[in-house]
């Protein structure tokens, strides 16, 4: 028969299915001899025995398993029954027994604590603090056995049950321990984190402190003192004003007392014992590896620990190979892709940069945390002409990124001063050799003839390196192929930045000229109005043709009601075949081919491989056709464009007007400089989603043989191996448990999709967030970055994925980010707002081609606003209002 009380020295971490988490973290600190009040856990096999005496247990958790997290009322019905089923159950008398006789062992005349202990409660990635009830200063054996029992009930709290549902745990797989645990009566009590829970910085340890027992902080009822130590200094101290504090009583219970004005402003803590606490918080983390959020007690003189657990809130650090300091800046946001990624999309990208590391175990520049790519800045940052040019060129992708960055620098200036540049010249010596024929090449097209003929070269180049790419991977098998991929990616600076992004940058380049001649010309606004005009409709956009012909797409649609009605009920399952069925679906699907073979290998997050491209799931498309025909008229996403051109050309004219004759023809080859190049700012990027697809193909059909084999149960599962895990893989060496590794890899990646991932952060882990200030920001608006002028009110349709966009006429897109894969959206949404981006990012660029108002990098957008506000977008002065449905 299974043990109903375990004696806190026969327990460890182990014992997690049998004591709970609390009781297992308890039992582990005490055989590490860290200082925990003696007790004892009343094991799940006694919560198991109890409620099998219950003959309806089982019909209650049916019910209880078909309810989701957010059905609040229906929640709190099944909850209250089953508690008070629980309630009228008496605990057998063999538990009865066992717990008094640990009563009496650790002993009877004491007071205790009585704790719940979850088998889902204390983890790695789920805390569950708070969710199941403490019982304190509980006296004699009547007091303890009520407090048990409802310790057991207390696993259907409604915010239990609502913790559990939501983090997806079976309510039959959860079980109670509970914990009781010799009381300590404290002068002062708090919380100890070894991490700072805000920032994220790894070599804070931050604590909470008050008067009396623990639970005043807990509950909220007084304002604690907080201390931050440092390396065993004191680098923060902040007293708040402690009103009240609760303190147990003789017969049993807490009682909240009001302390004297002296007290209420006496510090909790001296500053010797503040040091001492930090030192034991620090060794409690050396102990589990982790950082601990810790409850601590002080009485006596002598330091308790009442309890350690995982910070779980903490986005997880970038692993570097040193003690300096090292800015990252989140690689995703700059590519519009704030999800998380999969191991090989990971290793994938990380590829682009290895040129630059002579050693291949250095320090990379490109590295992972939380399944997002981080980029290493630091040794920029620490040459003062390199960082000057790198916040320019943040600001540009987005401000708030820029602005974090701007603030890390200033905090490690110092430090980023004092690093050696031995690593940024061997750098320097990398880049050399591409950089120079670049820049002659962007010499080159400033002095062509006629601009008009890059986008054909530009072509031909794209032409020749996709051509070249296949031709290599149809030479190749097995583990040579990923090695293929491997220089590929390795190359893709060098064959892709520097042979088709030079035009673009040449772009760049005549645009930078006009602009400043315009501004010395007619002034900032002025100018401004003029260039937004002459952006709008670019030619040799692929991005915004992908858009314009998805619009034709959709108008073919339209002419065959049944394909609409099936497109209304379409899956991913036998889509094209099925719609080859409907009447007028094989004309359909004929068009719809032909739109896959240019733009197949495009889809949202398109940097992470392995994403489903459009060309593997085509119903993706179903989405954007559907929003295209509520909103937009027959051929009015093309009569747009044409206006687009129409005003464009007005403002070419009335620009090389407002010059001398002298000046006319220097402008005028300007002008067209402009826009015969800022188009071509999507090239470089639609190369390496061509070339990703292929690789993708490639390793798909090397992970075929591996299932074949028996190593991988299916295709997919590849996605979660590394580059060089799947090198070994093909040449039969051993990489471990591969089923474990799967499932641990799975589970980490549904894991990293509840993080939210930041834009900058430091190799300490501290998060840095960045401001954006508008003096023009009325107050209580949502303050952000503008980048397509104009104002526009309407219903806020907040879309986190464009497969579930349904957007009507008039509304507003409100994103958290947008990559040419939500292009198809942009000619039904009216205004555009973006969590991430700058006015060289994806949407900014669009928009203004489109000419739609849009205002990008407001944090936490698509929380704040909610689905169906009427709200006002001012994408002239970059601030949204959120309104009243008359417009107030």
């Amino acid at each position: 028969m299974e043990k109903y009380v375990l004696y806190f020295n026969e327990i460890d971490q182990f014992a997690l299915p049998y004591v709970g988490g609390k009781g297992a973290n308890l039992g582990e600190m005490t055989k590490a001899g860290f200082p925990v009040p003696e007790g004892f856990c009343i094991s799940t096999a006694a919560y198991r025995a109890f409620i099998q005496t219950s003959g309806i247990i089982d019909s209650l958790l049916d019910q209880l398993g078909q309810l989701k997290h957010d059905d609040l009322e229906q929640i709190r019905i099944a909850g209250k029954q089953i508690r008070e089923h629980l309630a009228q159950i008496p605990i057998p008398d063999e538990i009865k027994s066992a717990i008094l006789e640990g009563v009496d062992t650790t002993g009877k005349d004491k007071a205790y604590a009585v704790r719940s202990s979850a088998t889902a409660e204390d983890l790695p990635t789920a805390s569950f603090a708070g969710q199941q009830d403490t019982f304190l200063n509980v006296c004699g054996k009547d007091q303890l056995l009520d407090a048990v029992k409802q310790c057991w009930s207390s696993l259907f709290t409604d915010r239990a049950i609502s913790y559990r549902a939501k983090n997806g745990f079976d309510h039959r797989s959860v079980f109670l321990a509970v914990v009781v645990q010799e009381m300590v009566f404290p002068e002062v009590s708090g919380i100890m984190f070894t991490a700072d829970p805000i920032t994220g910085h790894r070599k804070t340890v931050s604590i909470d402190a008050s008067f009396g027992l623990g639970e005043a902080l807990v509950s909220g009822i007084v304002s604690a003192d907080l201390y931050q130590v440092q390396s065993g200094e004191i680098v923060k101290k902040q007293l708040s004003k402690k009103e009240s504090a609760i303190y147990s009583v003789p017969e049993g219970g807490t009682v909240q007392k009001t302390l004297s004005p002296e007290e209420q402003r006496t510090q909790a803590l001296p500053d010797p014992k503040i040091v001492e606490l930090a030192e034991l918080g620090r060794r409690i983390e050396a102990h589990y590896g982790k950082e601990q959020d810790i409850e601590w007690a002080f009485a006596g003189g002598s330091f308790y620990i009442l309890q350690s657990r995982p910070i779980t809130s903490l986005y997880p650090a970038v692993h570097v190979f040193d003690d300096k300091p090292h800015v990252l800046i989140n690689f995703g946001y700059i590519q519009m892709m704030t999800d998380p990624m999969k191991p090989l999309g990971v290793s994938v990208i990380s590829q682009v940069l290895r040129f630059l590391k002579k050693d291949p175990s250095a320090q990379p520049i490109l590295r992972e945390a939380g399944g997002r790519v981080f980029a290493d800045i630091t040794g920029a940052l620490s040459l003062r002409f390199a960082r000057s040019r790198l916040l320019k060129v943040l600001n540009g992708m987005d401000q708030l990124m820029a602005s974090a960055v701007s603030e890390a620098v200033k905090r490690k200036e110092q430090q980023l001063n004092s690093i050696s540049i031995k690593g940024m010249f061997h750098i320097a010596g990398r880049l050399m050799p591409i950089l120079i024929p670049a820049a002659l090449k962007v010499v080159g097209i400033l002095l062509m003839k006629n601009p008009d003929k890059a986008e054909k070269k530009a072509e031909l180049i794209i032409e020749a390196i996709v051509t070249d790419t296949e031709e290599k991977l149809s030479r190749t098998s097995g583990a040579e192929t990923i090695r293929v991929i491997q220089k590929g990616m390795e190359r893709m600076f060098q064959d892709v930045l520097s042979k088709v992004a030079v035009y673009v940058f040449s772009g760049m380049i005549a645009a930078g000229a006009l602009e400043k001649k315009l501004k010395k010309k007619l002034g900032d606004e002025k100018s401004a109005i003029l260039l937004g005009k002459l952006y709008k409709s670019l030619p040799h956009n692929v991005t915004t043709e992908m858009g314009l012909e998805l619009g034709d797409l959709s108008d073919q649609a339209r002419k065959y009601p049944e394909v609409i009605d099936y497109f209304k009920r379409a899956d991913s399952e036998n889509f094209m075949e099925e719609l080859l069925k409907i009447p007028g679906g094989a004309e359909l699907k004929s068009s719809l081919d032909g739109y896959l073979k240019k733009y197949g290998m495009r889809c949202v997050g398109e940097i992470d491989m392995t994403r489903p491209r459009w060309a593997e799931a085509p119903v993706q498309l179903v989405p954007s056709i559907l929003s295209h025909i509520r909103t937009t008229a027959q051929g009015e996403h093309r009569r747009k464009f044409k206006q687009g051109e129409m005003e464009a050309e007005e403002a070419k004219k009335e620009i090389i007007s407002q010059f001398r004759f002298t000046e006319k023809k220097r402008i005028s080859r300007l002008v067209h400089m402009y826009r015969s190049l800022m188009g071509m700012r999507e090239h470089h990027k639609f190369t390496l989603v061509k070339l990703m697809f292929l690789y993708k193909k490639a390793i798909l059909k090397e992970a075929r043989h591996l299932v074949e084999k028996g190593i991988l149960n299916c295709e997919d599962d590849v996605f979660y191996l590394t580059l060089e895990e799947l090198i070994a893989l093909l040449e039969n060496r051993s990489i471990g448990n591969i089923p474990e590794w799967l499932t641990d890899r799975k589970r980490q990646h549904m894991s990293n999709q509840k993080l939210t991932s930041p834009r900058v952060m430091t190799s300490e882990g501290e998060i840095i967030t960045g401001r954006l200030r508008n003096a023009k920001s009325p107050e209580g608006a949502l303050t952000g970055t503008p980048v397509s002028a104009g104002i526009i009110e309407g219903t806020a349709r907040v879309v986190k994925s464009p497969e579930d966009a349904k957007l009507n006429q008039g509304d507003i897109l409100v994103a958290p980010y947008t990559d040419p894969g939500w292009t198809p959206l942009f000619t039904s949404a009216v205004g555009l707002i973006t969590e991430v981006g700058g006015m060289m990012t994806h949407g900014s660029v669009v928009a203004r081609e489109y000419g739609i108002p849009a205002v990008v990098g407001i944090d936490k957008a698509t929380d704040i606003i909610e689905d169906g506000a009427y709200i006002r977008i001012d994408g002239t002065n970059g601030f949204v209002q959120i309104l009243n449905s008359d417009g107030s």
